[in-house]
């Protein structure tokens, strides 16, 4: 056997933590009522299905990568730290139209962050978490110094705007975090998998217009994404009682308080705050979790300190989730 030199590996840091946060919505407002003028709902109806008042939608000359750059820049600046520390940029997404060039290096880019590490990941309303995961990973062991986690969607590109069904919900935003080295583990394990059995569930019709079987993935999310969140706690060696604020994917109203409501029949306490951005905000996919974060830290619902439980799911079907402590 013929003598080589070994491989040597990079040792990061023994943790990692969330080092700020931000996100940024468009400004056009659309209430359900405006919604009721193009297709046959109401606002009644829709507070009762889905518990959304209202939404944001960008126009049509506002893109993902724009909103992106603008809740990445605001990430760093929250970080307290300079676009030239970032060496690594992940922009969890769905709504790219055209999948080359990928928005993680465009948005790298007109933030400052030059000869970045910069990719794509599509794990759906999941995305953050997943993107969140990867960037702890890449953080622990050596492999980057401090990672830009950008969720940003722009869902009205890709919703049938008179589809009562899934026009309802979706809108469009962008929610990041700015993810570096800790002493103290400020990120716990991931806990994320995938039901590939239920692909069909949700899936883009025609190749243009999201749709989604609103009964199955309802069924799914309420029995199966709390069993998640209590394991993310288990592997993280902490109890429902410790979490402060739940913040599950923004879907559904109902599928969030059916989530609480099995986590707090567990242990949690009834105090823990649970987020409910998506009654202003809509389903904004792999932006929604980071959105309600820094939505909830601006209202004082969120603390620097507090242990937050964070869980995405959506198509695939796939799903992540962490607890963190917040910035």
């Amino acid at each position: 056997m013929t003598d080589r030199p070994a491989l040597r590996l990079k040792q990061g840091p023994p943790a990692s933590r969330v080092l700020g946060i931000g996100s940024t919505q468009p400004d056009q407002v659309v209430t359900n009522d405006d919604l009721s003028k193009i297709m046959d709902t109401t606002d009644e109806w829709i507070q009762e299905r889905v518990g959304i008042i209202e939404r944001r939608f960008a126009d049509k000359d506002e893109l993902l990568v724009d909103m992106a750059v603008t809740a990445g820049a605001r990430a760093v600046a929250d970080a307290g730290i300079e676009p030239s520390d970032v060496d690594t940029v992940i922009l969890p997404n769905c709504t790219m139209l055209s999948p080359i060039p990928n928005a993680a290096a465009q948005v790298a880019d007109r933030i400052g962050v030059k000869a970045a590490g910069a990719f794509d990941i599509n794990a759906a309303c999941a995305g953050f978490c997943y993107g969140l995961a990867v960037a702890s990973d890449l953080i622990r062991a050596g492999s980057s110094k401090r990672v830009l986690v950008i969720g940003a969607e722009k869902l009205t590109d890709v919703v049938d705007p008179v589809d009562r069904a899934n026009a309802i919900i979706f809108a469009d935003g962008a929610g990041a975090a700015v993810v570096g080295p800790a002493e103290e583990p400020g990120i716990g394990p991931v806990c994320w998998g995938s039901a590939g059995d239920l692909v069909d569930a949700i899936y883009m019709r025609e190749h243009r217009y999201i749709y989604q079987e609103g009964q199955s993935v309802f069924r799914w999310a309420t029995t199966r994404i709390a069993p998640i969140a209590m394991e993310a706690l288990e592997i993280a060696g902490l109890q429902p009682s410790d979490v402060d604020v739940l913040i599950p994917h923004q879907a559904n109203l109902r599928i969030v308080e059916a989530i609480a409501k099995r986590l707090r029949a567990k242990g949690a306490r009834d105090d823990m705050v649970v987020a409910d951005d998506i009654k202003y905000s809509g389903n904004t996919s792999s932006a929604s979790i980071p959105m309600a974060l820094d939505h909830m830290r601006e209202a004082g619902t969120a603390r620097s300190g507090d242990v937050v439980l964070m869980v995405g799911f959506g198509a695939g079907l796939s799903y992540a989730g962490q607890a963190i402590v917040c910035p």
